[in-house]
């Protein structure tokens, strides 16, 4: 590297950016609606879970950290109805209160799923590895604020403003321990299109389908010529 090259330098506002494409991604794939996050970020010292609906997931590996959403009742039932409707459900057969075990363990899945495409870009973009555990996801009164205390060495914590189809708030808030990823080498890190996969896999099969039948043909013109 010459004296002139810049190393390129993913820190805690990159990590926090792509968990919020993750986010908008997931959300408005499974919503069939558009979700955005403002352009601001805040600059906070503690992560709480807040009313009406609270998840937190805590990750390691890699790098360590604490992953905290906020929902209000009219922002979580708006994203479950959608998700659920877009499922085929009927509006009739959906819950009807933010504090029903239903929307809970949807909301829940949903924040799995986030996660899980969140944990498979670091993979791919900072080329390591980390861990969460199951999400947990609570529905609180106005009264209940709880803090969640992470075993972090330098901590930093952010929050992001987050907007549903109907313009609906909810909050994401990130904590982690202080780091940087520097890049060293060039790598692909461009996401698998399952789909490209399976189709390209079909297309092998096609090809190789004619061959056999030809292959099939030579020995049968072969045992005739033995008179079999």
């Amino acid at each position: 590297m010459s004296h002139h090259d810049s190393p390129v330098i993913y820190g805690t506002e990159d990590i926090l950016r792509s968990l919020c494409n993750s986010v908008t991604k997931v959300l408005t794939i499974a919503t069939q609606s558009q979700i955005h996050y403002s352009g601001m970020v805040q600059r906070i010292t503690k992560t709480c879970l807040k009313p009406d609906i609270g998840c937190f997931v805590l990750f390691d590996g890699g790098f360590s950290g604490l992953v905290v959403t906020n929902f209000s009742a009219a922002a979580a039932m708006e994203l479950y109805e959608s998700y659920m409707l877009s499922m085929g459900m009927a509006k009739d057969e959906l819950a009807s209160s933010h504090t029903s075990d239903e929307v809970s363990n949807v909301m829940g899945e949903l924040m799995n799923q986030i996660v899980g495409d969140f944990t498979g870009k670091v993979a791919r973009e900072l080329q390591t590895h980390i861990t969460q555990n199951q999400p947990k996801m609570l529905a609180l009164t106005k009264q209940v604020m709880l803090s969640v205390d992470t075993n972090l060495d330098k901590p930093e914590a952010r929050r992001v403003t987050f907007f549903t189809g109907r313009n609906n708030i909810f909050y994401l808030e990130l904590a982690i321990d202080r780091t940087e990823f520097i890049k060293l080498n060039d790598f692909e890190s461009e996401e698998c299109d399952p789909d490209s996969l399976i189709e390209q896999a079909n297309s092998v099969n096609a090809a190789a389908s004619p061959a056999k039948d030809g292959d099939a043909s030579e020995q049968d013109d072969f045992l005739k010529s033995l008179g079999m």
